[in-house]
């Protein structure tokens, strides 16, 4: 089944049960992973990849059962450039390390959304805001596709490694631009190819739940973003480390035919991306 044939609810059903698992099996002294299956970590939340992707003394201060469960692929707090008092929606918000980066941005007078469909995922959230006492934040329970925001809300949308798990990903970028006031800012880091990838990844449903399968080409992304209605699209390439590659095919290989993809050819095809974009 390709990304058009493979039924939503199958991909959802299939995603919500990954990070759900994620979220109840999850202790501080152990890390998660966002790619691919169990012990992968080509988007982790091991001690040294988490320090790689959020080199700010914010999020080197926060608690392990916040970090812990950092499963992005990237830093878009940093990428939006977050303005005191702003609004920020957070798609995809996991265990919540980008809207606490966010809130610590926007201030008391800001305020920062994240939405995700996984309910154990939220239940962490939750309690890591408690733990935080992060007032101007807020947790709520819906799916990119469908966000659960009123129109016009939004002065910046963040999201990390997110989107590609979309069955339906043109209808994203449809509810972020009708959820964005005029002159808001989309800022995501997202894994996208270059290239085909084999016909054995992208049916693999285990792969959707591992943030590959369901990857849009480069072009595709944009020239979705930009029939959303929005302008000013830019992505810039983040390469995973030839390390990082060797062990995530190590990893692969069994569970999915790779189709004799060598490690080379794979860290070209599959990388995460800066992504920016802005609503006229």
């Amino acid at each position: 089944m390709t990304e058009e044939h493979t039924p939503t609810q199958d991909i959802h059903s299939v995603v919500r049960q990954h990070y759900g698992k994620i979220a109840q099996d999850f202790q501080p002294s152990k890390s998660a992973s966002c790619c691919g299956p169990a012990n992968s970590d080509c988007c982790s939340s091991q001690t040294g990849d988490f320090v790689k992707l959020y080199d700010s003394p914010e999020a080197a201060g926060l608690p392990e059962e916040i970090t812990g469960l950092s499963l992005g692929c990237g830093d878009p707090v940093t990428l939006a450039s977050l303005q005191p008092g702003q609004v920020v929606l957070d798609l995809g918000s996991g265990g919540g390390i980008d809207c606490f980066l966010a809130a610590q941005k926007v201030g008391l007078n800001g305020h920062v959304i994240g939405v995700d469909m996984t309910p154990a995922m939220l239940e962490k959230a939750r309690a890591n805001q408690a733990r935080l006492g992060a007032q101007n934040v807020e947790f709520r329970l819906g799916e990119i596709e469908h966000l659960p925001v009123a129109d016009n809300q939004a002065d910046v949308i963040i999201s990390n490694c997110v989107i590609n798990l979309s069955p339906d990903k043109p209808q994203v970028f449809r509810e972020a631009f009708r959820v964005l006031k005029p002159g808001g800012r989309l800022a995501v880091s997202d894994i996208v190819t270059d290239g085909p990838l084999p016909e054995s990844i992208k049916s693999s449903l285990s792969a959707w739940a591992g943030c590959v399968a369901g990857a849009l080409d480069v072009k595709d992304y944009i020239a979705g973003i930009e029939a959303a209605g929005f302008v000013d699209v830019s992505l810039t390439p983040v390469y995973f480390s030839p390390e990082m590659v060797d062990e995530a095919t190590a990893q692969l290989e069994g569970s999915i035919d790779l189709g004799h993809i060598s490690p080379e050819r794979l860290q070209k095809a599959v990388f995460s991306a800066k992504i920016t974009a802005v609503k006229p």
